[in-house]
C-alpha cells in the first residue's frame, strides 16, 4: 500500500526539494522560490517496502535483465541515418541531420521564430515522413493559418491540439509517426501529479515521459521551451540533462537576423551555429554570414576595423565599431554592445599603459554591428585598433583585416584555425591581413592571394596601420 503523505518544498527555480521551507535556495541562490508540495511515496509491486533485512538479503529478488545485454561489436548502426531537416543551418548545428529516438529541446524568446522553424522543417519532412505536431498553446486552425501563410502544405503533416501529456505519450506510442513536435513542454502536463502545468515538477515528469517515449519507439521528438528573463530555459535545470540536444534561438527583436546555438549535442559538436533571417514568409537561411555582418558597412570612417572568429568550423567576418569621444561628465563611460565589458575595460587599460593613449577623460562606446557577439579572443586586435582608430581619427583600410589576442604585456598572442581565417578575408575581397608574429611562423604566405603581416606587439600593428 501507498505510503504516508509527505509535505516537502521544491525550488520553481532549480527543482531542489528541501524538507522544510527556505527564504534562499541552497541549490541556485535564488530567494523567495520554494512551493510546498505534498508527495505520497510509492511501494513496490510486492507491496514491501524497498530495504534490507536484519539477516543481509534484500526481501525482493531483482529482476534478471541478462536477456538484455548486448556486446558493443554486435550493435547494427548501420540502419540509424540521421534525417534531413531540409534546412542546411539546423543540421549544421544539430551534428548533420536529426538522429533516431533522439528528444531535442528548442528554447528562446517569445516570438522568436521556434514554432515557424519547425513549422517551416515539417513541409520538408513531411513529404517522406509521417508528422504529429502536437499544440498545447495553438488550435489547429490558428496552426492552419501560420502554415498557410509559410507555404507549408505536408500531406503528411498530422496536428492535434492537447495538454494532456500521458495522452499525448500513447498517441505517439500508438500512431508511430515519423517524426513527432511538442510546442510547448510548459502546457503539458500529467493528471496524477498534483501540480499545474509549466511547474517544476510536471516539466521534469513530462520531460521524462517524452524521452522514454522517444528511446522506446526510436522516434525522433522536438520539444519547444520557454524561458525565463534571465534567458534560460523554464523549468528545472535537470530537464536540460534529460534530453540529448539543447538549441538556443538568439536574437534582438527589432533585428531580422536570427542565430541557433547549441548548448548541447549528444550527437555532434556545440560549438557550430546557423543564422537565419526572418522574412515576411518565415526563416531563410543565411550560408554566408560574414556578407549579411559587412553589407552596409561606411568606408573611410574612423573607428571601424574587421574581426575575424570562428564558430565551430565556420570562420565568421564581423564588423568591430569604436567611437572615442569627449567625456561630458566626472566619470567617462565606457559601453559595449556585443563585446564583453571586463574585456574591453582590460584592453583600454592595455592601451594607456602600453601604447599612451590616454584616455582617463574620454567616453569609450563599443559596438559589433549587426546584432553579433564577439566573444572569442581572438577579436581583441580588432578591437584595440578600431579604438586607436578612432582616438586619432584615423580611418583605416577598408580592405584591411586583423585578428589576435592582445595580453596584459600588449603582446599579441597567436590564434588558432589561422589558414581558414585568411581564407575567408581573401574570398571576400580583403586584400591586407594583419596577424599575430606567432602564427605567421606557421604558414606558407605564399599560398595566399593576401598580404600578410605578423605584428609581436600591438605598438607595432599600429605603426603597420597609421599613414607615413
Amino acid at each position: 500500500m501507498a505510503g504516508k503523505i509527505k509535505t516537502v518544498y521544491i525550488c520553481g527555480q532549480c527543482g531542489y526539494e528541501s524538507p522544510k521551507w527556505n527564504g534562499k535556495c541552497q541549490s541556485c541562490g535564488e530567494w523567495n522560490t520554494f512551493e510546498e508540495k505534498e508527495v505520497i511515496p510509492a511501494a513496490n509491486k510486492s507491496g514491501i517496502s524497498r530495504g534490507v533485512s536484519s539477516g543481509g538479503a534484500s526481501n525482493s529478488s531483482p529482476t534478471d535483465l541478462s536477456s538484455k545485454i548486448s556486446k558493443l561489436a554486435d550493435i547494427d548502426t548501420n540502419d540509424d541515418a540521421r534525417y534531413k531537416t531540409g534546412t542546411g543551418e539546423l543540421d549544421r548545428v544539430l551534428g548533420g541531420g536529426l538522429v533516431k529516438g533522439s528528444l531535442v529541446l528548442l528554447g528562446g524568446e517569445p516570438g522568436i521564430g521556434k514554432s515557424t522553424l519547425l513549422l517551416q522543417i515539417c513541409g520538408f519532412l513531411g513529404k517522406n515522413h509521417s508528422i504529429l505536431y502536437i499544440s498545447g498553446e495553438e488550435s489547429i486552425r490558428q496552426i492552419k493559418l501560420r502554415a498557410e501563410r509559410l507555404g507549408v502544405d505536408a500531406e503528411n503533416l498530422e496536428l492535434l491540439a492537447s495538454n494532456d501529456a500521458a495522452a499525448v505519450s500513447d498517441t505517439i506510442s500508438v500512431r508511430k509517426p515519423g517524426i513527432a513536435i511538442i510546442d510547448s513542454i510548459q502546457t503539458m502536463a500529467i493528471d496524477s501529479i498534483n501540480s499545474s502545468a509549466g511547474s517544476v515538477t510536471q516539466v521534469r515528469e513530462c520531460t521524462n515521459l517524452f524521452m522514454r517515449t522517444a528511446k522506446s519507439e526510436e522516434i525522433p521528438i522536438f520539444i519547444v521551451g520557454h524561458v525565463n528573463k534571465d534567458g534560460a530555459i523554464a523549468g528545472p535545470k535537470v530537464m536540460e540533462h534529460i534530453v540529448d540536444a539543447v538549441l538556443y534561438f538568439e536574437g534582438e527583436r527589432h533585428l531580422s537576423y536570427r542565430i541557433l546555438r547549441a548548448v548541447k549535442n549528444r550527437y555532434g559538436s556545440t560549438n557550430e551555429i546557423g543564422v537565419f533571417e526572418m522574412r515576411g514568409n518565415g526563416l531563410a537561411e543565411v550560408p554566408n554570414p560574414s556578407e549579411m555582418l559587412l553589407s552596409g558597412r561606411s568606408e573611410n570612417v574612423p573607428g571601424s576595423c574587421i574581426a575575424c572568429i570562428m564558430e565551430g568550423s565556420r570562420p565568421i567576418l564581423a564588423e568591430v565599431q569604436a567611437l572615442v569621444t569627449k567625456s561630458g561628465t566626472v566619470n567617462p563611460r565606457r559601453t559595449a554592445t556585443g563585446f564583453d565589458y571586463n574585456r574591453l575595460a582590460m584592453l583600454l587599460a592595455v592601451l594607456e599603459k602600453r601604447t599612451g593613449m590616454f584616455m582617463g577623460t574620454l567616453d569609450v562606446y563599443l559596438n559589433i554591428a549587426g546584432g553579433f557577439r564577439l566573444d572569442e579572443p581572438a577579436g581583441d586586435l580588432a578591437v584595440a585598433t578600431a579604438v586607436f582608430s578612432s582616438f586619432y581619427d584615423i580611418p583605416l583600410d577598408s580592405h584591411m583585416i586583423a585578428f589576435g589576442e592582445i595580453g596584459l604585456g600588449g603582446e599579441v598572442r597567436g590564434t588558432s584555425n589561422i589558414i581558414q581565417r585568411i581564407t575567408e578575408a581573401q574570398r571576400l575581397g580583403f586584400t591586407h591581413c594583419i596577424i599575430p608574429k606567432q602564427s605567421f611562423k606557421s604558414i606558407d604566405v605564399t599560398k595566399f592571394n593576401i598580404r600578410i603581416t605578423g605584428v609581436p606587439s600591438i605598438r607595432q600593428a599600429f605603426n603597420v596601420i597609421r599613414p607615413q
